[in-house]
């Protein structure tokens, strides 16, 4: 199964360049058999612009997360803490395999009454 997932464009370009190996998520799916996370980049894009397997999920306190995934977030500290304010838990996507489209997707032509997930949503295969 697939999932979709909504990530800004300034992170969708980190993630292509290497530079973001973590995605971070306030919750996370809860279907265990998801192989392939689809990026859908966020308007101004608004478009399904490639995919990436994922090695894990690491779910701990944003303390321990950061402390683990720093090196690789693509983004501050301040943006990470601010996100997970008042968050006991903190998920980070451990990104592996990206691959880019050579020409982004449509997905409101592709999909029926596409609406961009406000996190994400599960695809069938």
């Amino acid at each position: 199964m697939k999932v979709i997932l909504s990530i800004k464009p300034e992170f969708v370009e980190k993630i292509f360049s290497g530079e973001k190996r973590f995605e971070y998520r306030k919750s996370i799916f809860k279907q265990r058999d998801i192989d392939t996370i689809i990026i859908y980049s966020t308007m101004p894009v608004g478009m399904i612009v490639g995919e990436f397997k994922f090695k894990t999920i690491h779910a701990d306190s944003p303390k321990m997360i950061w402390k683990e995934t720093k090196k690789y977030s693509g983004i501050t500290k301040d943006f990470f803490y601010d996100y997970f304010k008042n968050k006991e838990t903190a998920f980070a996507i451990e990104i592996e395999k990206v691959h880019k489209y050579k020409k982004p997707l449509n997905p409101y032509t592709i999909f029926t009454n596409f609406t961009a997930p406000q996190s994400f949503c599960y695809l069938e295969n």
